[in-house]
């Protein structure tokens, strides 16, 4: 019999169901993949068994008892470290946050638990989650399973990496910029970013302070049908999230449709980012296969308004508020990060506090002019076609630095761009908050894999779970996972 960790969420699922497999067999399965290839890939920073154990005892005696089963019942799952789960450390990849125990769920995370899944550990992250790799000088970086001297991206890298190594068939997320899909594409995983407001964050007492339409909750998985389901659980209207929505359609329900008349733009740079040739071209061979699901694939010459400098330095500036906001809330608490603890904190989050403080309210809201201006062209865009396609990052992997200091490279191409983000085309998509995945469709000559960024218009996030279940079909990569064999001495 396969063994649980090679299991997809939902065959897991259905094993337990079945009682092929017992919820503590796949909990322990989990928890002992962890202790053998944690240590090559750094995805997990707090495991937390003997929890995890005792609620797979309880669903172990629910199955027992013939209890109605929810549909991740026994399933083993990861949590992003920057978010609570009660009763278990949250760290923030930071030293001063390091022995942090919340008392409360994120909302997204209980309603996985309430579907039966079992939370086994925290998954690796920048501080704060404040650049797209993952690295800080608490953990250290976390990298992919496909190529351990490079990262696995961020801010979700740990996540990405853990879902990859087969340490869990399922890791939560979040992502304000690419902080999903940059490491799903790094390690060859597939996420949905979905429309803001399908999945709620609720921060009661103060619903409204947390409203930011770029950043979303989601996860990473390894196959397509596990994400959407994952989705479909956390998705739905919540109380104390006044811009949280009833989802109009179950994702799950797009996974076997074709992609007959449907319409897709292809665009190798979205208009000027600069794109190492190897990635365009891995991204630019999985065109065929749409084009074999029935869809009619065009490329085009799209221009974005701002040049892709301009575009990312605004899209920091919406990120360097939320953390001036964040730091201005710590202190309040009594912990001030940009005084007493400023030497224990990443220098680059510092610094985009600063930037956020040094704004003013008008400048701050004049930025939402070239916002709208990037809001338009892409509307144009989806005017004339159902998705967008293009790739997830423009370079080929981020070697690993050591302590907190990996970022990117300052120039692509020849062409210079900002070193935490500026080489992926991930953050347009938040700035309009449109839905969009990253689908594995090969790996680069180092190993890394490439991801393929699908995105169309807001609350058509159906539309890329069916182009991407699409792709998963024709372009498998489900089996790549079995030829990784870590262990804390290689790969």
């Amino acid at each position: 019999m396969t063994a649980s960790t090679e299991l997809s969420a939902t065959a897991l699922a259905e094993a337990i169901r079945r009682r092929e497999i017992s919820p503590v067999e796949a909990v322990q399965a989990a928890l002992d993949r962890i202790e053998k290839t944690n240590p090559a890939v750094n995805a997990f920073v707090t495991v937390c068994g003997e929890r995890a154990l005792e609620r797979a005892a309880a669903a172990e005696r629910a199955i027992g008892s013939g209890a109605e089963l929810g549909p991740l019942h026994g399933v083993p799952i990861g949590v992003k470290d920057l978010d609570p789960v009660a009763g278990v450390r949250m760290a923030r990849g930071s030293l001063v946050f390091a022995e942090d125990v919340p008392q409360e769920t994120i909302s997204c995370v209980a309603r996985l638990e309430e579907a039966g899944a079992i939370v086994v550990g925290k998954t690796n992250t920048p501080e704060f989650g404040f650049k797209a790799t993952t690295d800080s000088a608490l953990f250290g970086p976390a990298s992919t399973p496909f190529n351990r001297a490079m990262n696995a991206g961020g801010s979700s890298g740990g996540s990405a990496a853990a879902v990859a190594a087969g340490m869990v068939p399922f890791a939560q997320g979040s992502d304000a910029g690419g902080s999903l899909r940059v490491p799903a594409a790094f390690c060859g995983v597939f996420t949905l970013m979905p429309t803001f407001g399908r999945v709620p964050v609720p921060a009661k007492p103060n619903a409204f302070r947390r409203f930011n339409p770029m950043v979303c909750y989601s996860g990473l998985a390894r196959t397509v049908e596990d994400a959407a389901l994952a989705v479909d659980l956390m998705s739905g209207e919540h109380a104390y999230d006044p811009y949280s929505f009833a989802s109009p359609d179950r994702l799950v329900d797009e996974l076997h449709g074709d992609l007959t008349g449907l319409r897709i733009a292809y665009s190798p740079d979205l208009g000027g980012y600069p794109v190492e040739p190897e990635v365009e071209a891995i991204v630019r061979a999985a065109l065929p296969a749409l084009r074999e699901a029935g869809a009619t694939v065009e490329e085009i010459d799209f221009r974005l308004p701002l040049p892709h400098a301009r575009l990312t330095a605004m899209w920091r500036r919406y990120l360097s508020v939320a953390h001036a906001e964040s730091a201005a809330i710590s202190r309040d608490s009594g912990i001030d990060l940009m005084g007493a603890y400023a030497g224990s904190i990443d220098p680059g989050y510092l610094d985009s506090v600063r930037v956020g403080e040094g704004l003013s309210a008008v400048d701050f809201r004049l930025e939402d002019l070239g916002r709208t201006q990037v809001l338009y062209a892409f509307e144009e865009v989806f005017d004339r076609f159902d998705l967008i396609v293009s790739p997830v990052n423009t370079v080929t992997g981020i070697p690993n630095s050591v302590g907190r200091d990996t970022v990117g490279p300052d120039t692509v191409e020849g062409q210079a761009v900002d070193p935490f983000v500026g080489w992926s085309l991930t953050s347009p998509f938040n700035l309009i908050a449109s839905p969009a995945a990253s689908v594995p469709v090969g790996r680069a000559a180092n190993g890394v894999p490439v991801g393929l960024q699908l995105a169309a218009r807001r609350r058509r996030d159906g539309l890329v779970i069916r182009a991407a279940a699409a792709l998963e079909s024709r372009l498998p990569w489900a089996a790549g996972y079995r030829d990784l064999d870590l262990d804390a001495t290689g790969a």
